[in-house]
This record gives C-alpha cells, sequence and structure tokens, in this order.
C-alpha cells in the first residue's frame, strides 16, 4: 500500500475492505447518483465489488481513487483520486483523470477541493502525467466549480453514454 497523505484536515488513503460501508452509504443514496448514471447500488455486494475493482487498479496502474478520512472523527467522508482511463471517452484513451464522490452530508466543506489540490500535485510530482483530464455532467454546477478550482479548463461538451458531459483538462505547469 502507498504511504497516506494527510492534509490539514483529511487523511487519504488507499481504499480498504473496512471502507465498505462508507462506500455503500456513499453509493446507495440517490442524490448522489443524481449526476453519475442514476444508478445507486442496492446491496453491499456492489460495495465490496467496487474497493476489489479499485484495489486492482492499484496493482494494475499503480494509482486509483483514495478513500478520504476525516482526521477529527476518522469518518469516511468519501473518495477522491487519480484513476487510469483505458476506454476512450471524448475521443481520448489511456488518460489520467481526477474524480471524487462524497456523502451527502459532506457535500459544501470544501472537502472534494482539499483533497483535489493534492491529487493533481500527486498526477504532476509522483505520476508524471502529462495532463490531467476530468469529466462532469453538463448540469452539475458544483463539481465543475469544484474542477475549476482545482485549475482545470473547461475544453467543451460531448455526449457519453446517453448523457451529455462537460470536459476540463489541466497540462503539467512542470512540461510547459
Amino acid at each position: 500500500m502507498k504511504k497516506s497523505i494527510e492534509t490539514e484536515r483529511l487523511l487519504l488513503r488507499e481504499l480498504q475492505m473496512s471502507d465498505v460501508d462508507g462506500m455503500f452509504e456513499l453509493d446507495s443514496n440517490p442524490n448522489v447518483h443524481l449526476f453519475v448514471g442514476k444508478k445507486p447500488v442496492k446491496s453491499i455486494e456492489e460495495s465490496i465489488g467496487y474497493i476489489e475493482n479499485v484495489q486492482q487498479q492499484y496493482k494494475d496502474f499503480g494509482t486509483g481513487r483514495w478513500a478520504v478520512i476525516l482526521k477529527e472523527t476518522n469518518e469516511f467522508l468519501g473518495w477522491s483520486g487519480i484513476k487510469f482511463i483505458t476506454n476512450e471517452i471524448n475521443n481520448h484513451k489511456d488518460f489520467y483523470e481526477i474524480g471524487y464522490r462524497f456523502i451527502e452530508k459532506h457535500w459544501g466543506k470544501g472537502y472534494a477541493t482539499e483533497a483535489g489540490k493534492v491529487f493533481v500535485d500527486y498526477a504532476f510530482n509522483e505520476l508524471k502525467a502529462d495532463a490531467l483530464y476530468a469529466y462532469a455532467d453538463e448540469g452539475n454546477e458544483n463539481s465543475r466549480k469544484i474542477l475549476e478550482k482545482l485549475g482545470l479548463r473547461y475544453i467543451n461538451s460531448f455526449e457519453y453514454e446517453g448523457e451529455f458531459e462537460v470536459w476540463y483538462e489541466l497540462k503539467n505547469p512542470n512540461l510547459v
């Protein structure tokens, strides 16, 4: 397991099976899935499968989504991190994508931005990525604001899996 990373309020670490209850709370909430396919999980087994999938990404690509833990209470808030995407999205393939998802009661507290800043740095300084990409539902204003706070800029709108999405990118400033 990679070393965890701490921010002022957060502990960021690889997902563990002990996070399964938090993952189920996160992904079974229809409000959380409003802008990500509207398919909340219905069983704890689906959350177990998600964690197993992310753990396989760690092995295959050396990166993946990490648990976001509130240091003060040791509470699971959600996940954030860099995923290596191998399928084609918006004419891009084999790229690093930043993402985040938080339990609803933790929205609006700056956790996504706080964790995201760490992962932008991680992408460029540890993974040596040329660029970092993200996409969000076109109507998800809050997610779009977070991406912009992280320095990503809007590139274009596109359709993906029947939904209208927006594409963002950030070039590695060390390579410019």
